[in-house]
């Protein structure tokens, strides 16, 4: 890759680690739904007059938002709304590689190769030493809740891959305009009108930014340079840059909300990076790369 794409993902996969601790500061001044579809609402009107949308079957872009944008984002902000460490929520979501192989395994008919295989068990491993440290309460149930995100993006992969869109930012912008009213709704039935009016009239700097930040930054910055990125070289190159997110993350909730984890979390969080690194074929081309003489 040229040294400009490389600082390209880092730059992605920044954005995207530090999104969660956006997400966790927006939710300060937002109820979870409320966040989402104001989030959603913000990328579809601000992108979608002056990006085209894909050509393809319109129901298919709605699908990906009900997926992606309703239930995905839906189930993370409401799981770290219960009281999931923004952190550690950038590092469960991204066992959705994992989701995505079994689900590619179930309806596509693809057949995940050993090392994707025991990516994924020590990845789960990882996990499960995660929620043991998390015990029983309120912070179990929301890690399930994010759990639960992790598999509806997994879902949500699979339908992107069916839809065959040649533009992952046009996509992304129409999915979120198509996602916005059915997540004011729920938003409406759950949260009532008392907290959404309660919300609207009392915006602060930090609330809207969350939302600014969450609509362009992490969508229309994020995917739009990830889907060039996906354009100019292999998805196998591209994708083992995603194992940043989980770092990003967690070291910016560390430096902006004070996040630390306890030494369990933090063995359960290598074995996960590990399980994902071992999935994305890492370790076998650091081994395969030539050798420089002195």
């Amino acid at each position: 890759m040229q040294p400009k794409h490389v600082l390209w993902a880092i730059l992605v996969t920044a954005i995207w680690g530090v999104n969660f601790t956006v997400i966790r500061l927006g939710l300060d001044d937002f109820p979870p739904i409320l966040l989402n579809a104001l989030r959603f609402a913000a990328a579809g009107a601000l992108f979608a007059w002056f990006i085209p949308r894909p050509q393809i079957p319109f129901v298919r872009i709605v699908a990906v938002g009900l997926t992606l944008g309703v239930a995905k984002f839906t189930l993370l902000f409401v799981g770290m709304d219960a009281g999931m460490p923004a952190g550690l929520s950038s590092l469960v979501l991204q066992s959705q590689a994992f989701f995505t192989v079994i689900f590619a395994a179930a309806f596509l008919g693809e057949r995940p190769k050993v090392p994707q295989l025991a990516g994924m068990a020590v990845a789960f491993l990882g996990l499960g030493v995660i929620a043991l440290d998390l015990g029983q309460g309120a912070v179990a149930s929301a890690f399930v809740i994010v759990l639960g995100a992790a598999a509806c993006w997994g879902v949500a992969n699979i339908q992107i891959k069916r839809s065959r869109a040649d533009d992952m930012l046009g996509l992304m912008v129409w999915a979120s305009l198509a996602a916005a009213p059915p997540l004011f709704a729920l938003s409406w039935a759950f949260e009532g009108q008392d907290q959404i009016t309660d919300a609207l009239t009392h915006l602060s700097i930090k609330g809207v930014g969350a939302v600014a930040y969450l609509a362009i930054a992490a969508t229309l910055i994020g995917f739009g340079l990830w889907g060039q990125l996906l354009k100019l070289y292999p998805a196998s190159l591209v994708a083992p840059f995603s194992l940043l997110v989980p770092v990003f993350g967690l070291s910016s909730a560390a430096l902006v909300l004070g996040e630390t984890l306890a030494p369990l979390k933090i063995a359960g969080a290598v074995l996960v990076i590990t399980g994902l690194a071992v999935n994305a074929g890492l370790l076998r081309k650091l081994r395969r790369a030539p050798k420089t003489s002195a």
